[in-house]
């Protein structure tokens, strides 16, 4: 199939972790577009798509930057008309710290990132979906009052607030909106909070992406 008779799948986060997971296990699908900060890793990303035989389109943005995602998500309706599916996987891991240690940038940064952004990204890429695309985000129940945790922990808790808001208010009306859970991986996120971890232990990103594409409802 060309990329014009192909689903569009939208990753923000794409560059690495389960964001580039979850892109190959949808490349063979899915046209996806692939949302991350990192022009390398998206172009690492983007070879391993083309040889697995699919196809992406690259976009080298910050989502914490409204007037970016508004002119990607117009570039989106304008190119394709809408995309079928949303994977939210951007996130900033402040530094553990304690919570009377919290550095006001990581603060910001961590707000920024896991929580402020869900302000536009939401109303931006909802229209995109339609009535029958799917949101899917990515839950970390551990992390709100754990330990050390105070920054990440706070927004990425009012992260999953909103999404559950959008969830409940479109349950008659879509876009279906899907929280999963994954399970420790040996991310760049999961060495921050727990360095010197067997990692070998973990789930594979790639494991766990199949894992979860198989729980969408």
């Amino acid at each position: 199939m060309t990329e014009q008779n192909l689903p569009v799948a939208l990753i923000t986060g794409a560059s690495r972790g389960l964001g580039a997971a979850l892109a190959l296990a949808l490349a063979p699908t899915h046209h996806i577009v692939a949302v991350a900060r990192t022009i390398g890793a998206l172009e690492e990303l983007d070879d391993l798509i083309q040889a697995a035989g699919g196809s992406a389109t690259l976009a080298p943005m910050d989502v914490t930057q409204p007037d970016a995602m508004a002119q990607l998500c117009r570039s989106i309706w304008d190119r394709w008309g809408g995309i079928a599916l949303w994977a939210h996987t951007a996130i900033h891991a402040a530094p553990l710290t304690p919570a009377d240690h919290v550095d006001a940038k990581d603060w910001e940064k961590s707000l920024a990132t896991n929580t402020t952004a869900m302000g536009h990204l939401v109303p931006y890429v909802a229209p995109l979906l339609g009535r029958d695309g799917l949101a899917l985000f990515f839950d970390d129940p551990m992390a709100p009052g754990a330990k050390f945790c105070a920054s990440y922990g706070a927004t990425k808790a009012a992260q999953m607030a909103m999404v559950r808001s959008w969830a409940a208010e479109t349950v008659n009306t879509g876009p279906r909106v899907q929280i999963l859970e994954p399970r420790p991986m040996p991310t760049a996120l999961r060495a921050r909070f727990y360095p010197g971890e067997d990692r070998d232990a973990l789930a594979p990103c790639a494991d766990e992406a199949a894992r979860l594409l198989q729980q969408i409802a």
